[in-house]
């Protein structure tokens, strides 16, 4: 079941959001959308969403983001065929980070891990602790 916090899907129910959910008018309207598997819990990647991209990511159920070193949306997967599927939808309690649930289709992170978080830092030391799933050459042009 997915749930949407505010303006859901067509089909889908829907309760009255805030106007202000989440609040795009702070950090120059770019906020902080923090990528989390819906099964594990797992953190999968943090990325930043503009108002644009919160309402396309509602409309079609997959995430989207805004991508500040093109200057323009980037429709996870668009390219790696890595989508994300939203599960949930959900903003923090100062509505300015967004945290999404989704379900994830291979690789998260551009560089094959299935998280962006795949280094370990231990004191001066820092390690690779994941597993790469694809080789980013085979995925990008």
């Amino acid at each position: 079941m997915t749930r949407w916090l505010v303006a859901p899907p067509q089909n889908a129910p829907m309760s009255q959001p805030s106007e202000n959910v989440p609040d795009f008018t702070r950090n120059d309207g770019l906020l902080p959308a923090i990528a989390q598997d819906a099964e594990s819990g797992e953190v999968l990647m943090l990325a930043w969403m503009n108002r644009e991209a919160f309402d396309e990511t509602q409309k079609t159920g997959k995430a989207v983001y805004f991508s500040r070193s093109r200057g323009k949306l980037w429709r996870k997967g668009e390219e790696s065929g890595h989508v994300q599927t939203v599960v949930g939808i959900f903003v923090d309690c100062d509505a300015d980070t967004i945290l999404l649930k989704v379900s994830q289709q291979g690789a998260a992170c551009h560089e094959g891990y299935r998280t962006c978080f795949f280094r370990e830092v231990d004191g001066e030391k820092v390690s690779v602790v994941e597993e790469r799933l694809v080789d980013p050459k085979d995925v990008y042009k």
